[in-house]
């Protein structure tokens, strides 16, 4: 299992998705408690990490989630916190249900996240697919990826608040194979460790 990293006398705890997304800049600062693709995957490690934790009382004080996303609203290459995250798979409208809330849960259908960082924040959607094209049309969000909302639920479990670093890898138009997220994953490296080092200044007192 991944360690909390102490930044500013706080324990934040990094999640990742895959190691693709994790080079050598991200390396040198943080071990990510790396949780796989898509939302299951993603609740499930997440979960389970923090279930250990509570039960060694070493739950950490931040989660962060960090590394791509998809967008066509949003400059490519650039990297933005969190302001909130929603979940497109879900839809039980037609039982009445808002889209995007699980029915017979407490979940509103966009949960806000930390933005502790003097950087540009936008709204992210979780889903279990690889949006493209004029999928974008169709989303009430200015990002996309796949893990975000699942651990943020997860976390809400523990209480513990999370914030999230998306850097923007594709979008706009269609990705067809992977060089098209592949191809800027190393400047977002360095754009991600360059956003993880402004946390001990906002973290402190």
């Amino acid at each position: 299992m991944a360690c909390a990293a102490t930044i500013a006398n706080k324990q934040v705890l990094f999640v990742m998705a895959v190691e693709n997304e994790y080079g050598p800049h991200l390396k040198t600062r943080f071990d990510p408690l790396m949780i796989g693709v898509g939302p299951v995957e993603a609740a499930l490690n997440t979960d389970l990490a923090l279930q250990q934790l509570d039960q060694d009382r070493n739950l950490p004080d931040l989660v962060v989630s960090l590394g791509s996303a998809g967008s066509r609203v949003c400059a490519v290459g650039d990297v933005y916190q969190v302001a909130s995250v929603s979940w497109r798979d879900m839809d039980a409208s037609r039982l009445g249900f808002p889209k995007g809330v699980t029915p017979f849960s407490d979940h509103p259908a966009e949960l806000p996240l930390h933005t502790p960082l003097e950087l540009r924040a936008a709204r992210l959607s979780t889903g279990a697919n690889i949006v493209g094209g004029e999928d974008y049309a169709a989303i009430d969000a200015d990002m996309v990826d796949m893990e975000t909302f699942a651990v943020v639920r997860a976390c809400q479990r523990f209480s513990v608040p999370v914030m999230g670093l998306r850097g923007i890898s594709d979008g706009p138009g269609e990705l067809s194979d992977m060089l098209g997220w592949t191809q800027l994953l190393a400047l977002l490296d360095q754009r991600l460790a360059e956003a993880v080092d402004m946390l001990a200044d906002a973290l402190r007192p």
